[in-house]
Parts: structure tokens; sequence; C-alpha cells
């Protein structure tokens, strides 16, 4: 009893008045999935978009994310109206006000928007809001290392350290568990009043500015502007909207391979000065932290195969969605001190395995499993998913405490940024295998223009694709972390 309320208590006892208005703006962070289940079912019936489309807007969109060295840079050197923090979350606030009244018009059919695509509306207002969270999440990041207490020792900071990762993420978590389940229950009660939920949106960047408005950091001298990572990554960022823009064959390749380049060539530059053992185990948890987040997943395809041939809605999303963040919360919350304690790869296999098994029961209701056991595809979801929630948590929570323990003195937000942009290169390829496996296992769902049906439903081929997303996931990921574990090198 007095070890499982010592568990129960060690979040609480972490918590510091200082941690709030910082855990405040990952909170408006796990805020952005608010929208997830309305935009999903309106991508649906509205867009002309196959699952590989999507998949390769997946991708595009995770390059802002790549290219964070960027945003860290500039807030490591650049003042803007006097501050090199406070003011870069306010203009993410402002780029995510912009993105949700896009979405607002678009969704709405408001009749400025008419002459446009909805399409392109769309791709637009989700670039400009992906810009904004990752501007946001760069001083996020850099700010968790500000706020701790220096009158410790090297230990005990990397304690903290964790320990506040621990929190950003249960911050996160709540998030994601409050506002997703009441975004989508208010998506089954708008279904067709949709714009009504980016209308209500509209909270998330005030979140974020109260958050900032409130923080209390310790005081951090401006570091002269790294140029190299700076104008290098300007200059990869224009690349790649030119790219984009001609549509120039195989131009998702082309971005992939030179930006992972451009990356571990400015993390190896970064690093340059550590000894030689600690750049080693760098790059063994570089390694292991890039493959396990690059395994390909189905896709979009298979919450299409759940809404037209299990039935599930709305109000059944957000049912899942708030189970997920629940029971995710409470499963960080009860781990905090054995994520802080244990070795990090040995955690990640453990995970690696329970992944693999919980992904079963899915595999399973596409066989018509659930109906020969006489159980309903909901009860086998919504226990599915209550059991899966709480481990993609922790593994993020492994990932950044490793970040965060290597942070270089001067050079944080250029530092979590560079590192960040692996991890989001990392599902960029991850994406690219889902859009592959999605080319070659093709799923439609039926899509009807002006009374005509133009692509006929078809999921014969999503098994298949489970079948290989499910022991991709399981093989590769064991065999690299048991590698290159850096704690036994």
């Amino acid at each position: 009893m007095k070890i499982m309320l010592d568990i129960l208590l060690t979040p609480i006892k972490a918590m510091r008045l200082r941690y709030v208005p910082l855990l405040l703006i990952y909170f408006a962070y796990g805020s952005s999935f608010f929208t997830a289940i309305a935009e999903s079912f309106w991508v649906k019936d509205s867009l002309n978009m196959t699952a590989a489309d999507l998949a390769e807007l997946g991708i595009w969109l995770s390059v802002p994310w790549t290219v964070k060295m960027i945003f860290g840079s500039l807030v490591d050197s650049v003042l803007v109206f006097g501050s090199n923090r406070k003011s870069y979350v306010y203009i993410g606030a402002l780029l995510i006000t912009v993105s949700s009244l896009l979405m607002i018009a678009v969704v709405g059919d408001y009749e400025f928007v008419v002459q446009f695509s909805k399409k392109s509306v769309y791709i637009v207002a989700s670039v400009i809001a992906v810009i904004g969270f990752v501007m946001q999440d760069v001083v996020a990041d850099t700010m968790s290392t500000e706020v701790v207490g220096k009158s410790q020792t090297e230990a005990q900071i990397h304690q903290e350290l964790a320990t506040i990762q621990v929190l950003a993420r249960l911050s996160l978590g709540f998030a994601i568990f409050i506002t997703g389940w009441i975004g989508g229950e208010l998506a089954s009660v708008f279904k067709d009043n949709r714009e009504m939920v980016f209308i209500i949106a509209l909270f998330i960047p005030i979140l974020s500015i109260i958050g900032v408005t409130l923080v209390n950091l310790n005081p951090v001298a401006v570091s002269p502007i790294n140029k190299r990572v700076l104008f290098g990554g300007l200059i990869f960022a224009l690349f790649v909207v030119l790219i984009g823009y001609s549509e120039v064959p195989y131009s998702q390749e082309i971005v992939f391979v030179i930006s992972i380049s451009i990356v571990l060539y400015l993390l190896n530059d970064l690093i340059g000065d550590l000894s030689e053992n600690a750049i080693r185990h760098i790059k063994m948890a570089m390694i292991i932290i890039f493959v396990y987040r690059a395994m390909p997943s189905v896709g979009v395809s298979l919450q299409w195969w759940q809404i037209d041939v299990l039935g599930f809605d709305e109000s059944f999303f957000a049912k899942l969605s708030a189970i997920g963040g629940g029971i995710a919360l409470a499963g960080m919350w009860f781990s905090a001190k054995f994520i802080v304690k244990r070795d990090i790869a040995e955690v990640l296999i453990f995970l690696t395995i329970i992944g693999t098994l919980l992904s079963l029961p899915i595999l399973g209701m596409y066989y018509d499993l659930h109906i020969w056991l006489g159980v309903e595809a909901r009860t086998v979801a919504l226990v599915d998913t209550a059991l899966a929630s709480p481990f993609n948590y922790i593994a993020q929570v492994l990932m950044l405490t490793l970040v965060a323990i290597y942070a270089p003195e001067g050079k944080k937000g250029t530092w979590f940024a560079l590192m960040a942009s692996l991890m989001n290169i990392a599902l960029s390829a991850g994406g690219l295998l889902t859009k592959y496996l999605n080319k070659i296992f093709i799923v439609s769902r039926e899509i009807v223009t002006d009374g005509v049906v133009t692509t006929t439903q078809d999921y014969s081929q999503l098994g298949d694709l489970l079948w290989i997303v499910t022991l991709a996931g399981f093989i590769i990921p064991i065999i690299v972390i048991v590698k290159y574990n850096p704690s036994k090198a």
C-alpha cells in the first residue's frame, strides 16, 4: 500500500509552481487534438484524396518539424521585441489563430474561399498550424531546461529534467484526454455544422499566450548566431518549398535524403567537442530513436474501414479518444518513477513487445474473429485502446529524456531542435514507408461526386497491410535496440 501511494504521489511531489505556466503551453499543444475527429470526418466526406495522398500530405506537413533547427537557432540567438523566448510563442499563437480561421472558412463554405479549392485551403491552413505549433514546441522544449533549480548536483539536475519531461507528457496527455473527448462529442453534435468545432478551437492559442506570459525562467545569455545552422536551415527550407511547388518526381524522397544528411552533419558538428565516449553513446541512442520512430503505420485506411464497415461514428471515436487519453494519463502518472529509474533501451524493448501484442485485436477484427467469439467490435476497440494507450507516451518521454540529458550549455535550443528534427525525419521515413505500402496494398472508400460514384469501396487488401505493418514494427526495432543499446557500450 505504501509503495502504491508513493507511486501515486510521485508526480504531485515533483510538481513545482514554476513548472505550471510551461506545462500550460504543452497543454495547448495537446489541445490541437480537439478538432481531430471533426477534421477526419470532414476530409473523408469532402476531399477526394486517397489513403496514399493523405500519407503524402502527412510527409509534407512533417517538414516544418524537420527544419526545427531554424527556430532553435533563432530562439538561441535572435531577439524579437527584446525576447528570444516569449515573443516566439506569441507569434506561434498568431499563426495557429490564422489557421483556425481558414479552417472555419473552408469547412463552413464561406464565400471568400469559394474561388479556391477546398483541398488547397485545407493544405495551407494545415501548414500554417504546423509552423505555429513547431515554433511553440521549440521554445517550450528549450524553456524546460530553464525552469530547473540550479542549486543541485548534476545527478539531481538530470533527474529533474526527466521529471519535467514526465510532467510535460502528463500535461499533454491530459489535454489529449479532455479536449479530444469533448471535441469528438462536439463533432457528433455539430456533424451538420462542423465549422462550430473550429470556432470553439480558438481557445487553444489563448492557453499558450497565458502560459508564456506567466512563465518565469532562469536568466540565459543570448548565444552568437550559428550561421551554419540558421542559414543552412533557411536554404534547405527554401529548397523544400521550391521542389514541392515544382512537383519534381520523387520530391519527397529527395527531401528526405537531403534533410537527414544535413541534420546528421549539423548534429555531428554540434557534439564535436564532447568526449569520444560521449559521442559514441549519443550516436547509439540516436540510431535507436530513429529506427523506433521510423516504423510504418497502416494509415488513414484503417479508420475508413472502421467507419464504413464497423460503423464507428464521431461519438464513438470521441469515447476512444477519452479512454485512450485518460488511460495514457494514468499510465504515465503511475509509471513516472519507473521511467526515471530504468534503463531506457530495456524499456523500449518492453514497449515494442507490448505494442505488437496490442495490435493483434485489430488484426483479428479484420478477419471477423470478434464475430466468432461473440464480442462486439466496439467492445474490442474500447478494450484495446484502453490497454495500448499509455505506451506511446512512455516511449516519447524516454526519448525526450535522452535528449534533455545531453543538451549542451549555450546550445540547448539548437540541440533540442536538431534532435527533434532527427526524430521527425524518422517519422517522415515512416510516412514514406506508409505511402509505399498504401500504393502496393490499395485500399479505398466510396467517393461520390455530384451523385455519381467515382471510386468504389474496397478493403480487400487491408489485411495484408495490417500484417506487414505489425511484423515490421516488432522485428526491426527489437534487433536495432539490442544491437545499439548505449547502456551496454
